[in-house]
């Protein structure tokens, strides 16, 4: 089961890289589009085709029937890229489930599972959002990028053979901490795409046309973006906070104290509290939405410290990332 894990591991990489290529050719044939059908409505703009033009209107059917072609190969690159991740979450889903088969517990007692298990979720809740919101499509490519990044960082960096939980762990607190952290953490590794994605899309629509903001021509419209961070930020926060207090209780029955300022329990409260601001910051209206979405973009960056800084260079309580 372990080396069935390892090996589905390593196809559900290969299928977020295929989905990634597929959302870019769907977001090259999209820009393509746009460019060919441009040039089409200035002719006839200025007459060509029209009823008063001396020349035939074949270069303005011709421009129109092209980006017609460019924009179904579009359509049908993205709807590729939908399955393919599709097939993605089922074979990393699998993965888990065979790792944890192999561990006899659940499967996050160490980095290398964690990150599986929070990039899961992100993805399967991305599938959610999609199939409630087929117009956020083209947020896949950032969504598949972000995918392949994490879970070949897993399997490349992180990775360890499977072993025994270490005795601090074997609690049913395991389960019910780890559980709504891993869940949390996931959807705020969702919620960070479109947060980037709004900043891109906001600048560009403010008339930007420098790197990075380009990339964010195709992209739908910040207000959408801007939204959906807001969603998933809301609807991840109260898990969390759940999360952490469980911990407390844990770390009050396990070392008999709440809280005692470990490395990892710092981070936590850091991560909570520019969390909070965010979501204050997105409730007042006085807080221009750009200013309130970098705190959610920071928020995460704490997330990815708490997980990798604290693990690897830091020593506490909470030291189980199973490196080296």
């Amino acid at each position: 089961m372990s080396a069935l894990s390892d090996q589905l591991v390593s196809f559900a990489i290969l299928a977020y890289l295929v989905a990634m290529i597929s959302h870019a050719v769907e977001y090259a044939l999209g820009n393509a589009r746009a460019q060919v059908a441009t040039p089409a409505r200035e002719l006839v703009g200025a007459g060509v085709g029209g009823a008063g033009g001396s020349l035939p209107a074949e270069p303005a059917v011709a421009g129109t029937t092209a980006a017609g072609r460019s924009g179904h190969r579009a359509r049908l690159a993205g709807r590729i890229a939908v399955g393919v991740t599709a097939l993605a979450a089922l074979l990393h889903f699998g993965a888990l489930v065979t790792r944890g088969i192999a561990a006899d517990r659940m499967p996050w007692g160490n980095m290398y599972e964690f990150v599986l298990t929070v990039s899961f979720i992100g993805v399967a809740a991305w599938l959610v959002v999609l199939w409630r919101k087929p117009s956020l499509r083209r947020l896949g490519l950032f969504l598949t990028l972000v995918m392949v990044l994490l879970v070949a960082t897993a399997e490349l960096v992180l990775y360890v053979p499977v072993v025994p939980l270490v005795p601090a762990l074997n609690s049913y607190w395991f389960v019910i901490h780890v559980s709504t952290v891993v869940f949390s953490s996931g959807i705020f590794l969702l919620g960070v795409v479109p947060a980037v994605a709004y900043l891109m899309r906001a600048g560009y629509e403010r008339g930007r046309r420098s790197f990075p903001y380009t990339l964010a021509k195709r992209l739908p419209a910040a207000a959408a973006l801007e939204r959906l961070t807001f969603v998933l930020h809301a609807f991840a926060f109260p898990i969390f906070t759940f999360a952490v207090i469980a911990g407390a209780i844990w770390a009050e029955a396990a070392w008999g104290r709440p809280w005692g300022w470990d490395p990892k329990e710092t981070w936590s409260f850091i991560s909570w509290v520019i969390y909070a601001g965010y979501l204050h910051a997105r409730a007042t209206p006085s807080v221009r939405r750009n200013v309130a979405t970098w705190l959610a973009v920071v928020g995460f960056c704490t997330m990815l410290m708490n997980l990798f800084g604290v693990n690897i260079f830091f020593e506490g309580l909470h030291s189980y990332g199973g490196l080296d």
